[in-house]
């Protein structure tokens, strides 16, 4: 048995996307500020579970552990010699969880500085920095690429050409975050929902959207999804929200919304039109089971 045609499957029906991993690994017990991708050379066990239990959870795309595993990311923990090995890991860990279930998606997050001018790195040095990540998770089995939480259209611009420069056929999910600004939405670089969404497209990405969200609550999440499917013409839209905005806890960001709060959204969620969901921060497996389950009734 083979896995579907990604994009035939999306034109049929809601593709459920995995949740939150970083939370999941600390609850394991990786300690806060950790290279994550460290992770999957380290305790592969750890990370071959979290998709396992997602993909148990009815998860139809698992996103691999390689969210700052790009060349300047990993200069932070002094792994940056070790590029291709933790992506390419990353992937295989999610493949092997899949199985012919689920696709894989190679996770890729900001690279950690600015283009120029307000910082020192050119477009071909971003691209080629995105490219080598990218590459290795293709090594390692991805079957498409899920660029996000990013605020610069300009830098997601060319990870989107670096993901389809390593496979033009492949899926392209691309993600910026927003914040409220008053009573509109805007990513970290001030750009609004229309003009971000909108630069995705031009830019090529085949799924669109939002993903993780500062200070969000579930209410603010149905409302930026119906701007974003506003914005997106006919381009598939994708959100993965918070579980709900956080609330500080001994010093901690602790996320309060139960799997029955999201999964009581769901309704109002796919009425603006969104074709995948999924989950960020503080959502578990458990909290996707009961998203999955109510996107099916």
């Amino acid at each position: 048995m083979s896995r579907p045609d990604f994009f035939a499957s999306l034109a049929s029906r809601t593709i459920i996307n995995d949740g939150g991993m970083g939370t999941q690994l600390i609850a394991a017990g990786m300690p806060v500020g950790t290279c994550t991708e460290l992770w999957n050379v380290e305790h592969p066990e750890v990370i071959r579970r979290v998709h396992e239990r997602y993909a148990a959870a009815g998860c139809d795309l698992l996103t691999t552990n390689s969210f700052g595993g790009s060349r300047r990311s990993l200069m932070n923990h002094g792994c940056d010699d070790r590029v291709e090995l933790l992506n390419r890991t990353a992937a295989e860990l999610a493949r092997d969880a899949a199985g012919d279930g689920a696709w894989v998606m190679g996770d890729v997050g900001p690279f950690g500085d600015f283009l120029e001018p307000l910082g020192t790195t050119t477009p071909q040095e971003l691209k080629d920095i995105f490219t080598e990540q990218i590459a290795a998770l293709k090594a390692g089995g991805a079957d498409g690429v899920n660029i996000e939480t990013m605020s610069d259209p300009g830098e997601i611009a060319v990870a989107i050409d670096a993901a389809k420069t390593v496979d033009a056929r492949w899926p392209v999910i691309a993600s910026f975050c927003f914040q409220k600004a008053g009573e509109t939405f805007r990513t970290m670089m001030g750009v609004d929902v229309e003009t971000a969404i909108k630069s995705l497209v031009d830019a090529g990405a085949d799924v669109v959207g939002s993903n993780c969200g500062t200070d969000l609550s579930l209410d603010d999440y149905v409302r930026l999804a119906d701007e974003m499917v506003q914005a997106a013409g006919q381009t598939p839209v994708i959100l993965s929200p918070n579980a709900g905005a956080p609330v500080m806890v001994n010093g901690e960001a602790t996320y309060k919304a139960t799997p029955a709060d999201m999964a009581g959204y769901v309704p109002r969620l796919l009425a603006t039109g969104l074709r995948v969901l999924g989950g960020c921060c503080g959502t578990t497996p458990d909290h996707l089971r009961a998203m999955a389950a109510a996107v099916k009734e």
